[in-house]
């Protein structure tokens, strides 16, 4: 039996880059306990769209903002509060990064993106990490 609402269990993040080609870096955050390394996400907030709650956890957890591409680039799965939550996955543009942001008690890393692949758990995810370069080719017309 679930422990929250229905809505708590959908969720979205953002896989958050700057750079292409061979200067393409990814941003990592920590767990709220920093045993694991990971990509901004959280609940779905009623009223918002996925992408734009994404880009708002951005903001609380990693002090980032950018432009989010309106496209999913995937979902994955994990067991949370009793129940699986979907999370679906933006890819973000990195345009700021504050010095001050809500959950600051958080690490944050830029890593080349197969060391970034290596640092997350969820298999899902890291395979939705490997195809950010054809992504953000596609979505932007740039060579990869």
């Amino acid at each position: 039996m679930r422990s929250y609402p229905d809505y708590y269990y959908q969720q979205s993040a953002v896989i958050p880059v700057r750079g292409q080609g061979e200067s393409l870096r990814v941003l990592l955050i920590s767990s709220r306990t920093r045993k694991r390394w990971i990509i901004p996400k959280g609940i779905v907030e009623p009223g918002l769209t996925p992408a734009t709650s994404a880009a708002k956890e951005a903001m609380e957890e990693a002090g980032i903002a950018g432009q989010v591409f309106p496209e999913s680039i995937g979902a994955f799965e994990y067991e949370k509060w009793n129940g699986i939550c979907v999370a679906e996955v933006f890819v973000m543009q990195v345009e700021e990064v504050r010095d001050h942001w809500l959950e600051s008690y958080r690490d944050r890393v830029w890593l080349p993106l197969d060391e970034a692949v290596q640092r997350i758990d969820e298999a899902p995810l890291q395979a939705m990490m490997r195809q950010v370069p054809e992504f953000l080719a596609r979505v932007t017309g740039c060579v990869p």
